[in-house]
């Protein structure tokens, strides 16, 4: 049996001066629910666990209606999908995280734990992506700001250098006329792992009558949560009727590349990514003629 080194840091500093020295072989435990999982199985075997719970912080989480919302990355999800202005301001974060896993897992897990976890079917994801979400990514060298969308390189892998620390994820405020929705399809509740999700939002204009700005995201059928910048070349300035939402569930099947496995053929995925885009518009939609 291997045994690991366990650090509990109270500050930022003391954090990033341990990942400065020991970063290879260390692995950051945030909420927990994924690497103690893979610990248990020798998936991961690192040297020492930095658990970031106590990190002042990695734990703000607070909106302005200039700068928009900052979460820490140890944040539990049960406090951010409960947050009076997170329900006003961003019901795609509510619908992504108030379904991952059950109530005990949401007690635990965290929004930049389920960033950097990396999971292709990850369902925070494709909403952070729709929202223009950034990571804000700290090390002893400074800081840097990273666009989700460009976070993920592959199944399980960031950009995250060994000696760095996701502090916060920063979403926009979302502006007038716009609205944001998430949807997965999972075959039945005990399976906790999309065969597709799907995140969109979208800006109209002053009459409700067309697309300003439409993004799409698309998780579980390529090795990263995918951005379909396709759909926003082709929504914007469009009117908004069946056949252009229609177009648009076309455009994301074929940026779509998935697997076939256990969840899903890839032609059922593709399928899926047609049906859950246009459902997901149009709840976008509607969520933007109420704001």
């Amino acid at each position: 049996m291997k045994y690991v080194d366990y650090e509990r840091p109270i500050n930022l500093k003391a954090a990033l001066e341990i990942l400065q020295n020991n970063g290879e072989t260390t692995k950051i435990l945030a909420g927990g629910t994924d690497i103690l999982t893979k610990l248990r199985i020798r998936r991961e075997l690192p040297d020492l666990l930095l658990d970031s719970k106590e990190i002042p912080e990695l734990n703000e989480l607070s909106y302005n209606p200039n700068s928009g919302l900052i979460v820490g990355g140890a944040v539990p999800l049960y406090k951010l999908y409960a947050h009076a202005d997170v329900k006003k301001y961003y019901q795609a974060i509510v619908d992504s995280t108030k379904i991952i896993g059950g109530i005990p897992i949401q007690g635990r897990a965290t929004l930049g734990g389920n960033l950097c976890n990396a999971a292709p079917s990850a369902d925070a994801i494709p909403a952070l992506i729709v929202l223009g979400a950034t990571a804000s990514i700290h090390s002893l060298n400074g800081s840097r700001e990273v666009s989700i969308s460009e976070f993920c390189t592959g199944p399980g892998s960031t950009i995250l250098k060994n000696n760095e620390i996701v502090v916060s994820i920063n979403i926009p405020a979302p502006k007038q006329n716009s609205g944001a929705h998430y949807m997965r399809f999972i075959p039945r509740n005990e399976m906790d792992i999309a065969v597709v999700g799907v995140g969109t939002s979208v800006k109209l204009n002053d009459e409700g009558s067309k697309f300003e700005d439409a993004q799409v995201s698309l998780a579980s059928v390529a090795p990263t949560p995918l951005h379909v910048t396709s759909i926003t070349d082709y929504l914007s300035g469009k009117e908004i009727n069946d056949e252009n939402i229609e177009k648009a569930g076309e455009l994301a099947k074929d940026a779509s590349k998935p697997i076939s496995d256990m969840r899903g053929t890839a032609e059922y995925r593709q399928h899926l990514c047609t049906v859950l885009t246009k459902r997901s518009l149009k709840q976008s939609i509607e969520r933007a003629k109420e704001n």
